[in-house]
């Protein structure tokens, strides 16, 4: 049986351990930790993500700015791009053990449990929000720091893109286009999965599934990479981010 969700000051206390901040506004703290799906949940942590997610750039920026002094934008702006983004944040939270912290459907979490999702992604930024208005800017970038500065120090590049690698491997070769066509979609609406059927002119079809359209195309995508010899499947490794372009690859 899974043990009780914290609220109210045995939440703060925990989350103080994470983040080195004590929240006077406690309910603040419990809006950002709760995810759209939860059911019956009076408010939930979607705005304060929106505004997580422009804190987190602000200070990761400055710190790179700061900590680079003589990178040129083209070496700073990919490191920057994998330190903002979700993957990241997602591990971050993982990290942090926020898995049980946040109020968010069942079926979800068990989904995601142990390769993070984008709820707990979400959870993050939405945190980072929550401290900044809570207790101010040095107070964010307390806790941005803690976590993403120790990660700024290995030399990191911009995540994969599947659909612009393919897109771009095609245009080498020929003027097709890849199309992308929804197949199906599954689930409540909080829950919901795509499933999206890629065509590209010469090719077989292939198909992708995700949490979201975005996600099935790119699911899509990278299936089709692999399948042709584009990417390389270093699948001793769990995470998508584990792919890497095969160089002599060739339309």
């Amino acid at each position: 049986m899974a043990l009780k969700r914290p609220i109210g000051e045995t939440l703060a206390g925990l989350v103080k351990a994470k983040t080195g901040h004590v929240f006077q506004d406690i309910r603040l703290l419990e809006t950002a930790l709760t995810h759209s799906s939860a059911v019956k949940a009076a408010s939930n942590n979607q705005r304060l993500e929106f505004l997580g997610d422009r804190v987190l750039g602000l200070v990761v920026a400055d710190m790179l700015f700061e900590k680079f002094p003589e990178a040129p934008e083209g070496e700073i702006a990919p490191r920057f791009n994998a330190l903002v983004d979700a993957r990241t944040c997602s591990e971050i939270g993982i990290e942090m053990q926020l898995e049980d912290l946040v109020r968010a459907d069942a079926a979800l979490k068990m989904r995601s449990r142990g390769s993070g999702g984008n709820y707990l992604a979400d959870a993050v930024e939405a945190l980072i929000a929550a401290v900044y208005v809570d207790g101010g800017i040095d107070a964010a970038r307390r806790f941005v720091l803690r976590y993403w500065e120790p990660r700024s120090r290995t030399v990191v590049a911009k995540p994969l893109n599947p659909k612009s690698d393919l897109q771009e491997w095609i245009a080498k070769t020929s003027d097709a286009r890849p199309e992308y066509v929804i197949e199906k979609r599954e689930g409540p609406d909080h829950q919901p999965v795509f499933t999206v059927s890629l065509q590209v002119r010469g090719f077989a079809p292939i198909s992708g599934a995700g949490g979201s359209r975005r996600a099935a195309e790119e699911a899509a995508a990278s299936a089709f990479l692999l399948r042709e010899g584009v990417w390389v499947d270093t699948s001793t490794q769990k995470s998508e981010g584990a792919r890497r372009p095969n160089e002599g690859s060739a339309a």
